[in-house]
């Protein structure tokens, strides 16, 4: 479909997006059939069309994040998060800083709320979580989940965190008042600095090489001195020396000082 780096250009100076730093075909290959399934064949049509619409300007927002999340996704890396990982951080520092980055629609940054509510008073927890998907954050703000996206979530989790309606289930409110919420483009904007732990995960398997090196030293810099990056199952950093970082775990990386 032809148009494509044109588009490019008009969605970078409408919303800072930098289309480039994401895998092309890849990229390009979504947008296309989104384009397509509105009627639209070509993109220049397709931006008039977003530009003027806000429900297709959303729509693109959200299909162009590519939301999929679920409670403790990849559940042994989370028991080494509670075995190894917090203990460690909280015999360093009482008070942890952490960063769920790319959080989609809310269950990584409330897991790890209940994940440190084993571990202290929850009015001692604060999550800072961010994501470029208005409308998937506004999913999290309103902590409605179907049953499917709990199924790695401790049972004691459920019982004491949720309430169940019909076929939904309801985050209470205790969780969601400890996570701040804040729209951030992983690309341009500023890192949340001075972090314990950094949460980021299935979302750097998009971008280019290129990108991915800016978004790991980046987290890199985030981090404190005894900071610690998460990643997700797909994503294990190759030479993560040249970001300063060392593994610590399968997954897990340390700050190198």
């Amino acid at each position: 479909m032809k148009g494509y780096d044109l588009f490019k250009e008009k969605i970078y100076k409408k919303t800072g997006i930098n289309l480039s730093l994401y895998k092309e075909k890849q990229m390009n290959r979504r947008l296309e059939s989104l384009a397509m399934r509105n009627g639209y064949n070509d993109f220049e049509k397709y931006f008039d069309a977003i530009n003027k619409n806000v429900d297709l300007f959303n729509e693109f927002i959200n299909y162009m994040t590519i939301n999929v999340s679920e409670f403790y996704r990849n559940l042994e890396q989370w028991r080494v998060m509670e075995n190894t990982i917090i203990p460690e951080l909280l015999r360093k520092n009482k008070n942890l800083r952490i960063w769920s980055a790319a959080c989609s629609t809310g269950e990584e940054p409330y897991s790890l709320v209940m994940l440190l509510s084993k571990f202290m008073p929850l009015n001692k927890i604060n999550i800072i979580a961010t994501d470029l998907d208005k409308e998937a954050m506004a999913k999290a703000k309103l902590g409605v989940y179907q049953e499917k996206s709990l199924r790695n979530l401790p049972k004691e989790f459920i019982s004491k965190y949720f309430d169940k309606k019909l076929d939904r289930f309801l985050i209470k409110e205790e969780i969601k008042n400890r996570v701040t919420f804040k729209r951030h483009n992983l690309l341009e904007d500023k890192y949340v600095d001075n972090c314990d732990l950094i949460v980021c995960r299935n979302v750097m398997i998009y971008f280019t090489e290129e990108a991915k090196s800016d978004i790991y030293s980046n987290f890199s810099k985030s981090l404190n001195s005894n900071g610690v990056l998460f990643v997700g199952s797909t994503e294990q950093i190759i030479m993560p020396n040249k970001y300063n970082l060392k593994p610590i775990k399968t997954f897990f990386y340390g700050k190198s000082n």
